[in-house]
Order: structure tokens, then sequence, then C-alpha cells
């Protein structure tokens, strides 16, 4: 092996001077766009596969409504949400992530967890996953990531030295790696499991007065998981079970139902709190910040053309409606951008113009022309701002509240390591039983069994800095010996 140091530059050249840290504005962001080398490297893994969604692409998807069952007035001056009752139509697309379009349902992986609701206001899109953290917190290492979970550039395999490899290096991800080795990696069906934004949001209200909030999606019926082995007999005999569970629910009436429920934090708590609450690797726990009841969400409509109704359905975090606005979380901040920018690649400049995408309101606007554009309603309005001939103004009335922004313009390192572990720790020793640590322990060992051993050993390290336990149990089923692991933890 070459173990020379060669630099990293940009696509164009320059030396990269940090890969792992976005530039913000102070320690916690917001990211700023000045960070072209974040911008390029975002843009051009949108651009890496043709015509498929580069991740989330293998989905099954639905219509159904969202009923609000408790005032939120007070929170958000959005108006889907301004009164008990309310309904909005809404479209919903379930995933997996890292496999393509024709792997099977039972792969072990998060699931996306995407919503577009068609409220009188725009769309607003929910895009979150069946897991509440993630596997990093700064968007410039999503590439990476994604493309370990991929397959080989070379051997068009999957590899588990490149699974394991990245994630062995940025223990960041040892929280989501804990969930996701558990069996909510290989969830029942669709129906059986819960949605979380991850993200922290701002609800803010028509005082300009804002909190942070966090959404779960809680099914109604009844989380459900595969061991591995039922997993592994799903994905040779029916690898489209979740597919044709939902569909299949819906066409006899049982109608899928999630109770959505958010967290709160105000301004004054988030600057205290004991970690970052924007950092999305973490929980809120429910003891400091119990859920409190929303609405819910039915599903009773199954598509009639998956293509144009699933398919080409694109949601996003950056679509945003009056009440509800970004949070500096530096992984959401990358979203933003990025979302929208894949969209525009795969379906087109115009994406937001097909039926699914497509807003139940008026759309006025300069954009014109595009490749397939499919509206030419402005009636010979001009294609520019200002102008005098009567076309749209902006309303100050949507704005969002101001943040205060502090600090240097620079990458910033995550100052505090070892919170990175006290999450999954409580994970592991109070949250899962002694079955669920069983399978885990199984899982891991599975998988983690066909990479290399130095490999083995720095993952290892990680789950024994969780928890002791944790770390001996799966070298254990490794056949390595622990005290090796101890000298690693000592070096």
């Amino acid at each position: 092996m070459n173990t020379k140091k060669k630099k990293l530059t940009t696509s164009f050249g320059a030396p990269v001077d940090d890969d792992q840290n976005s530039i913000t504005a102070g320690t916690t962001g917001p990211v700023l766009l000045q960070d072209v080398h974040l911008i390029d490297k975002l843009a051009h893994f949108n651009r890496e596969r043709i015509p498929e969604r580069i991740v989330h692409a293998k989905g099954a998807g639905a219509f159904g409504y969202f009923e609000v069952t408790h005032d939120l007035i007070k929170y958000t001056k959005a108006k889907f949400l301004s009164e008990v009752g309310k309904r909005t139509e809404l479209v919903v697309r379930f995933s997996t992530v890292g496999g393509e379009k024709g792997s099977a349902d039972a792969e072990r992986d998060p699931r996306g967890f995407a919503v577009k609701l068609y409220t009188e206001e725009g769309n607003y899109d929910f895009v979150g996953n069946n897991t509440p953290v993630f596997f990093i917190r700064d968007p410039l290492k999503f590439p990476d990531f994604i493309h370990t979970q991929k397959r080989d550039p070379a051997t068009n395999l999957k590899d588990p030295d490149m699974f394991w490899d990245f994630l062995s290096l940025t223990p960041e991800s040892i929280h989501q790696v804990t969930i996701l080795f558990s069996d909510r990696g290989t969830p029942k069906s669709h129906r059986h499991m819960n949605g979380y934004s991850g993200h922290s949001f701002m609800w803010y209200n028509e005082k300009e007065e804002y909190v942070w909030v966090k959404i779960h999606f809680k099914t109604a019926q009844g989380i459900q998981n595969l061991t591995r082995q039922e997993a592994e007999i799903l994905k040779g005999r029916d690898p489209d079970h979740a597919t044709r569970d939902l569909y299949e629910a819906i066409e006899r009436g049982d109608y899928p139902t999630w109770n959505v429920f958010i967290q709160i934090m105000t301004p004054e708590e988030a600057e205290t709190y004991r970690f970052n609450p924007f950092d999305i690797t973490k929980v809120w726990p429910h003891g400091d910040y119990p859920l409190k009841p929303v609405g819910k969400m039915v599903l009773n409509r199954n598509p009639t053309n998956y293509f144009t109704d699933v398919e080409q359905a694109a949601f996003s975090p950056g679509n945003l409606v009056p009440g509800i606005a970004p949070s500096p979380d530096k992984m959401l901040q990358g979203r933003l951008f990025s979302y929208h920018d894949a969209h525009r690649y795969r379906l087109g400049a115009n994406f937001q113009q097909l039926p699914v995408n497509a807003p139940k309101v008026k759309v006025l606007n300069y954009q014109r022309d595009g490749f397939m554009r499919l509206k030419s309603d402005f009636e010979g309005a001009p294609n520019y701002y200002p102008n005098t001939f009567g076309g749209p103004a902006p309303d100050s009335t949507a704005k969002w509240p101001s943040l205060k922004v502090s600090g240097k313009g620079a990458r910033y390192a995550y100052t505090h390591p070892n919170d990175d572990f006290e999450q999954p720790r409580t994970l592991y020793r109070k949250v899962m039983t002694d079955v669920d640590r069983d399978h885990l322990i199984g899982n891991i060992v599975d998988h983690l069994g066909h990479a290399k051993k130095e490999i083995q050993l720095r993952q290892i390290v990680l789950f024994y800095k969780v928890d002791p336990e944790y770390g001996t149990r799966v070298a254990d089923g490794l056949g390595m010996d622990i005290e090796e692991i101890k000298r690693s933890l000592n070096q």
C-alpha cells in the first residue's frame, strides 16, 4: 500500500483545508453559502447517478390527510395547524436509503419517511427517517458516508470494509449504528414504524415568538420489526413485501394511521442545554422535553400510477410555510440546498409543476421557461422585479424571526467528542431488553465479521466506549482478544 500522504483538492485542483467541518458562523452555525467546497461536493454527489434517486431509490407511497387534534396557535401561525379538526391533503413516500431501485424492502437500512402536505400557503414537506438520529452531524461528510453504503467503484460489490472503515473513523455514528443493528434496522413493514424529523425546526407565532420543535410520527399499528433471520428469508421470498403490504392494507380499507407529537424547547433552554440541541446525532430526552400531541396522519388512497404519483414525487426540508423555519442544525442547512438541487437534476428545473409536486395554491413568481415547462399562465406579465405592471411583490409578513449569529466564519470541529457515547450508552443499558441486546450483538457480528481485522478492532473500541459489555460481547462473537481492545483504548 502506498502510504505517502496525498493532498486533497477541490474539483478544480485547489487544496482543501478541512473535509470534516463545514464553514459556519460560530461553532453552532448556520452554514455559510461561501463554503464552495461544500456546495461543490454536494452538487457533484447529486449528479453521480442517472436516472434513479441517488439515495432513497426504493420506495412506496400513498395519499391521505393530516388532521389537527390539539390547539397549536400559541406555537405557530401555520394555517394548516390553525384549527382543531382541520384536515390537509398529503402524499407520503417510505423508502430504504442505500439500496438501488430493485433492492429488497427487508434490507438493514434506515427508512425514509417523507410527507408532503398541500397547504393553503404552499407545500410543507416533512422529510424524516424512522430513526430519531443520524450517522453524521455535518453535511460535508454526507457524500462520503453514502459512498461507503453503496458499491465499491472497482468491483461494483457491497464492501463491508468500506462500510465499517468509515463508521469506525466517525465516532459520532455510534448512536445510529446501535439503532440500525438492532431489530429496528429491519422494520416489519412501512405501517409498523415511526417517523422522526431528527432535525429541530423553528415554530413561530403571529408575534414572532418562537420555539424549537422536533416532530414525531408514532405508528398506531404498533412498532413491529423483523429479526435478521426473518429479514433474510423475506429478501429472497418477497423482496417487495413492504410495498405490497402498504398497498394491500389501503385496498382493503385498513388505513394506516400515525399519531403526531412534538417536543418543544425554548430559545433560552437551547442556549444553556447540556449538549448542542441542533446536533442530529442526539435525541432530546423525553424526560426533559415530553411529547405533546399535535394531530394524526391517515393514509386512505393508493397511487393510480406509480411513476407519476410516487417516482416523480420530490420532497425537501426546504419546503416550508409561514410559521415554520429552519434551525441552525448543520445537516439541515446542507439539506436545504441539496434536496432541491437533486430534484432539479433528476426531474428538471420545473419539477415543482409535476402534479404530485404542484401546490394547491396559485404560484406567482418571475421564473419562466426551462426544460419541461408545463404551464404558461402568467398572461403576459413581466419576468422581472421590481416592475410597474402589477406583478407580485414580496410580503413582509412571511419573514422568519431573526436569529442572533456570532463568531468567526470558519470550519469548526465538534468540541465535545465524549458526548457521542452518552446516549447510545443509555440506549444499550436502559432501553434495550436482554433479547434486544442479544439480537444487536448477533446482527453486528454477522456483518462486521466480513471486514478486515484492523477495522473490526477500531469499531469494537467504539462499542467498548459505549459500554464495556457491548464491546466485549462483539469481540467475543468475532473471536477477538478483549485485552487487545483495551490496549487500543489506552493508545
